[in-house]
This record gives C-alpha cells, sequence and structure tokens, in this order.
C-alpha cells in the first residue's frame, strides 16, 4: 500500500532523478552545456519535482506557455536530503517560510489523465540562497524529455493509457532518514 505522503522518484545509491519544465530558451543552453546556465534565473526560487506524473499535469504535458521542454534533473541524494533537511512546509508560519532557504508543499499525486489521488507528491522549492549550489555542485546531468513526454500524451490521449504507462520513468519510494521524514510531515 502506498503510504499518504511518500517520496516517489527514479534514483539510484547516488542520484535522484526530479523533473522541471522550461522555455526553449533555458532548456536548450542548459542542455548544450550540461548544467544550468544563462537565462536560468539564479536569483529567484526553482522548483522541483521527483513525480513525473505531477509535473505532467502541472505543465499540461509540454503543452503551457513557458513549460514546452521537459528536462530530466539528475541531483545528488547528498545535494537532496541536504535541501530537505533546510526546508520549511509551506503551511507553515508565515514567518518561518519567509526565512526558509526550501519550501516544501505536498499536491495531490496525479493520475495520467491528470486526476487527482489520494496520496501526495512532494514539490521542493530551491531559495536564492541555494540555487547556485543546486545548479553547480548538485545537478549531475541533465536529460531533454520533451519527445517522451510527446509520445506519452499522444497515447493517453488516443486512449491507450496501458502503452503510455508503458514509458513513465520509473519511480520507486524513496527511503529518508527519519529526522528529515519527520520534517516533512511524513510519519
Amino acid at each position: 500500500m502506498t503510504a499518504l505522503y511518500e517520496i516517489r522518484a527514479d534514483h539510484d545509491e547516488r542520484t535522484i532523478v526530479v523533473h522541471q519544465a522550461y522555455a526553449p530558451a533555458v532548456a536548450d543552453p542548459a542542455l548544450a552545456a550540461g548544467r544550468f546556465v544563462a537565462p536560468f534565473s539564479f536569483h529567484r526560487m526553482t522548483w522541483i519535482k521527483p513525480s513525473f506524473r505531477w509535473l505532467m499535469h502541472r505543465s499540461n504535458w509540454a503543452r503551457k506557455p513557458g513549460q514546452t521542454r521537459v528536462l530530466a534533473v539528475r541531483i545528488t541524494r547528498e545535494g537532496w536530503e541536504e535541501a530537505l533537511s533546510r526546508a520549511v512546509l509551506t503551511t507553515a508560519h508565515p514567518d518561518e517560510v519567509a526565512g526558509a532557504a526550501v519550501h516544501v508543499q505536498w499536491d495531490p499525486e496525479r493520475t495520467l489523465r491528470g486526476g487527482a489521488l489520494n496520496q501526495y507528491s512532494i514539490q521542493v522549492g530551491v531559495g536564492r540562497s541555494l540555487i547556485r549550489t543546486f545548479a553547480k555542485e548538485w545537478v549531475v546531468g541533465l536529460t531533454d524529455l520533451t519527445p517522451q513526454v510527446h509520445r506519452i500524451a499522444d497515447l493517453v490521449r488516443a486512449g491507450r493509457a496501458a502503452q503510455a504507462q508503458r514509458l513513465l520513468p520509473p519511480e520507486r519510494p524513496y527511503p529518508l532518514p527519519a529526522a528529515i521524514a519527520r520534517r516533512l510531515g511524513m510519519d
């Protein structure tokens, strides 16, 4: 049985994959450089999402203006856990949220068709004080998932959900240290 609050992601011993959607003006230079470079903003919070389906809901399968390129961003588990250890839930007192280096919110996980499920996916906002560390130290690889996103979306629209499901990136529960899980309201 899936836990109500659970981080589901593609991960290995060293890394975890999070997803982001960008305009081509940001995605293309990042992919060419193999890391985030201008015009990526180093001056505002960036939101990372382990759940592929949640980002598909948010970006409307890479059709929302400004979110037409979907990137798999492979980051170190060390960086991921550092971010989460510094996180404050967006439901905390406004003063706590305002001073936090990292924001976390839990949103309903989504089906392939965008329906809300009765389980929650984590969204992590990496703040300005950590954005350069995220981009320069934690990110170890970028992959353009846009063609795969379009294939999956076409299958879903054609009523071929089983085929679409097989093309989803692999996601499984991410094991967090207990103290970080408690901090994020997962217990």
